[in-house]
């Protein structure tokens, strides 16, 4: 077991309920089981062809910040993505990263912040900071870190990936987003979560809408 492993877990059991039943995203990181055995096994399944990334990511991480989120139909499960052969962000990873595939049905954003270091400066945008959320539909954020104060309504845990069914798959003209057979997951009526932080490889909607935007070059990231 990593030194990340055996720190989650202490934290998990020193841990205690957020205020109003919240639920700490690093102690839920832990239930989702992402330990060296289930990397193999997430390993096998993909070569397998049953769990693939929608596209090839740049291997590049992201940090997404907000203030409040809001989802209605919520889905989440383990998985790998995948780098182009010899991508120059590979580093020890053999190109590969195990992501938590975080899936909302629609969801809202509140002083959504997005930023990627670039190597001595921050590409960072900006929206939803003005009284208008950022919307979006068959949102879908492949992390490797979220944080934030969570509340649940109507939580499924332990279900099997391939049976969830409370995020609809509007980009690929129908069904539902889901992962592979066998693969640990959750779902729920709706999630709410302040605070949000996310360190993200991908991110996918059928539709994104983004009142205020704004994109510059900063020093600092979110």
């Amino acid at each position: 077991m990593s030194a990340v492993d055996t720190q989650a877990i202490a934290e998990v059991e020193s841990g205690a309920p957020t205020e109003g039943g919240g639920v700490r995203w690093k102690r839920f990181g832990v239930m989702l089981g992402i330990t060296t055995a289930v990397t193999a096994g997430l390993v096998a399944l993909t070569g397998q062809g049953v769990l693939a990334a929608n596209f090839s990511i740049s291997g590049m991480p992201f940090t997404v910040t907000a203030t409040h989120l809001h989802g209605d139909g919520f889905a989440q499960f383990a998985t790998i993505d995948s780098m182009i052969p010899d991508s120059p962000n590979e580093g020890d990873t053999g190109g590969q990263v195990v992501v938590i595939v975080s899936a909302i049905d629609k969801a809202e954003l509140t002083k959504l912040c997005q930023s990627v270091s670039l190597g001595g400066m921050h590409l960072r945008i900006t929206a939803g900071d003005t009284g208008t959320p950022v919307k979006a539909d068959s949102l879908v954020v492949d992390s490797d870190l979220i944080s934030g104060d969570t509340d649940f309504q109507n939580i499924d845990i332990g279900q099997d990936a391939s049976t969830l069914n409370q995020v609809r798959d509007r980009r690929n003209g129908g069904g539902y987003v889901k992962g592979g057979e066998g693969v640990f997951s959750q779902q729920a009526d709706s999630i709410d979560i302040s605070n949000l932080r996310q360190n993200n490889y991908a991110t996918t909607a059928s539709r994104f809408t983004l009142p205020h935007l704004r994109m510059t070059f900063t020093n600092d990231g979110c």
